[in-house]
């Protein structure tokens, strides 16, 4: 399964990618989770990263590229993945298409998780007291709400238009998200 998951910063991707990798047998690619280790590790890609991300604003889109067509050339992705925080913009939608068709692993499914911004505000002022994640801290989640509204948004209007796009409602408990994302993944 090549999945894409789609929703606002907080909205559950990661965890619901995190539930569904062993399912599916497939590897949880998470953009904000590579950048975040190459920041940790100091490397100098997490050192251009770091200032744009503490920031609230989003990598380069030639960076972001690179490092999945990168992770996408590891050998436990042959079967699949499942993409969580990529594409956040039209133009890294049409990349990462080119891309797929290119190596021959085309998207077929694209999941967006629907969660109203209060939600997400509450939910990332929980993580950012119990993780201290910098790009958590409210103002920046509110800062990171707006750049989605504004870039991020539209990529679900490109892949409706694809007929892959299947809408989630991301509210309440993690189960019934879960159950409510492998039943959209069923039909």
């Amino acid at each position: 399964m090549r999945l894409v998951l789609l929703g606002a910063p907080g909205s559950g991707k990661g965890t619901q990618a995190a539930r569904l990798k062993n399912e599916l047998g497939v590897p949880h690619i998470s953009t904000g989770d590579m950048l975040r280790a190459a920041v940790a590790a100091g490397t100098p890609l997490g050192q251009q990263a770091k200032a744009v991300m503490d920031a609230g604003m989003l990598v380069s889109d030639d960076l972001l590229l690179g490092m999945l067509e990168e992770r996408l050339a590891q050998p436990d992705t042959a079967k699949g993945f499942i993409l969580d925080g990529y594409p956040r913009n039209l133009a890294q939608a049409a990349a990462l298409d080119k891309l797929l068709s290119r190596i021959g692993q085309p998207l077929e499914a694209i999941v967006k998780l629907e969660v109203p911004s209060e939600a997400i505000i509450g939910r990332t002022e929980l993580r950012f007291k119990a993780e201290g994640r910098v790009d958590d801290n409210p103002e920046t989640v509110r800062k990171r709400l707006e750049v989605y509204a504004e870039q991020t948004a539209p990529v679900a209007e490109f892949y409706q238009n694809n007929g892959k796009l299947k809408i989630v409602d991301g509210v309440g408990d993690v189960d019934a998200v879960t159950a409510r994302v492998k039943q959209a993944l069923a039909a």
